[in-house]
């Protein structure tokens, strides 16, 4: 089994009003990946994506364009150890 991580980003651009938060829910879901994805004042979106490491830096390339209608001017990404806190993937409000 892959190496799990966990990595929160940092999402700036146009990713507010584009369904950013569902379309990574949905693309996190295919995955197979645990975290959570939430606006942010001054129009960014943070997401915490948990899995093993190919499937995290999947997740974490498709955030660098998003889906139609985005447009994502930069992704700021920290690494972490996966932490037990988490269970299946969530839009947080």
């Amino acid at each position: 089994m892959a190496d799990q991580v966990r990595a929160e980003l940092i999402i700036h651009g146009r990713v507010q009003g584009v369904f950013f938060r569902a379309s990574t829910r949905d693309e996190a879901e295919r995955l197979g990946l645990k975290g959570w994805v939430k606006n942010l004042p001054l129009m960014r979106v943070e997401a915490v994506l948990q899995g093993p490491e190919d499937r995290v830096k999947q997740a974490i390339q498709w955030c660098q364009q998003g889906p139609p209608g985005a447009k994502v001017t930069r992704v700021e990404v920290k690494w972490d150890a996966p932490r037990g806190d988490l269970t299946g993937f969530q839009i947080r409000y």
